[in-house]
């Protein structure tokens, strides 16, 4: 039986390790607070995060050395900013052949690496041990045992497969894929081109222009995707366009409730609260992505626009005005 560590018990961490274990994985979660530590191992509950969903019998502890112990898969399933100092701290603990899976999805800010990159400079591991998990999985629908999908990236075919078979439920059915680089981007720009269509949807703008939004968001991940070396074909798949979907128009998605708020006249601080405090990726993902893409000469309207009304003070008005009013060319 493979067993697995789970460092982070947010939504999406908790939601996955349930997964873990419902596969057969033996599973220990890390959490930061010892109080959700505490709840996971004797509630079998996280009330921070998930408090309606009952979770399998699974180990909890607030050590990281408990968790990591003996462990053959260690999810790494921290915010992205904050990846780099957690990794750092736990790295000595991680057993030598283990496969590390990002759950993060971001462009560190200042680096502009991907997940994997980060993981791979911080711990030293080749990058055959790093896999990336990226799909259309809203925690709590996944949490509820809703059906979906997802894919696991990884350059080692069999780690990859690894990790499929101690995630797969009969709800949960994992793909695997060796484009680590596109799963990336697409995890790391859906949530940008997400507070796009939160923003268009908190205006009262209609289904044409969140589908216009989705459309030419896609058209600008595939072309940083593309200059960064990730293959085309992987944004037609569940961790490109299925991934986007879901977060664009779900109103579980943190990055389209948090747009949804700063589209109807809030303020960043005002949106925080609609996102009950949670992190929302896309905030600061938007100035890295549009780094990136700068770096390498992508041009992406979208995600400059989304970087504009949430640090420039433009408003929303003004972005649309300044979309529509772009030079007008092929598709």
């Amino acid at each position: 039986m493979a067993r697995a560590a789970v460092l982070g018990a947010g939504s999406w961490g908790t939601a996955f390790a349930k997964v873990l274990a419902e596969a057969g994985t033996e599973t220990t979660m890390w959490a930061r607070r010892p109080e959700v530590a505490k709840a996971l191992a004797s509630e079998h509950r996280n009330p921070w995060y998930l408090p309606d969903v009952e979770l399998p019998s699974m180990g909890a502890t607030e050590d990281p050395a408990v968790a990591l112990e003996g462990a053959d898969i260690v999810v790494l399933a921290v915010p992205s900013q904050s990846l780099r100092a957690n990794l750092a701290a736990w790295k000595d603990l991680i057993p030598a052949e283990a496969t590390l899976l990002s759950l993060a999805k971001g462009i560190e800010t200042g680096t502009l690496l991907r997940m994997s990159q980060v993981i791979a400079e911080v711990s030293g591991a080749d990058a055959n041990r790093i896999a990336v998990l990226s799909g259309p999985n809203l925690s709590h629908e996944i949490a509820a045992g809703q059906p979906a999908a997802t894919v696991v990236a990884c350059p080692d075919v069999a780690r990859a497969e690894a990790v499929q078979h101690a995630c797969a439920t009969g709800y949960f059915r994992p793909y695997t894929n060796s484009d680590v680089i596109g799963c990336e981007i697409g995890g790391a720009c859906k949530n940008v081109i997400a507070l796009a269509c939160g923003i268009a949807s908190g205006m009262g703008l209609g289904d044409n222009s969140i589908a216009t939004l989705i459309t030419r968001g896609l058209a600008e991940i595939i072309r940083l995707g593309v200059a960064v070396g990730a293959e085309p074909v992987t944004f037609a798949g569940l961790a490109g366009v299925g991934d986007l979907v879901a977060t664009c128009t779900s109103p579980l998605s943190r990055n389209r409730s948090f747009g949804h708020a700063l589209g109807a006249g809030g303020s960043m601080e005002t949106a925080l609260e609609a996102t009950h405090g949670q992190v929302v990726e896309g905030v600061k993902s938007c100035t890295s992505v549009r780094a990136l893409a700068a770096a390498h000469g992508v041009e992406m309207p979208l995600t400059n626009a989304v970087h504009q009304v949430c640090h420039e003070g433009m408003s929303a008005a003004e972005a649309v005005g300044q979309l529509q009013g772009r030079r007008l060319k092929s598709e």
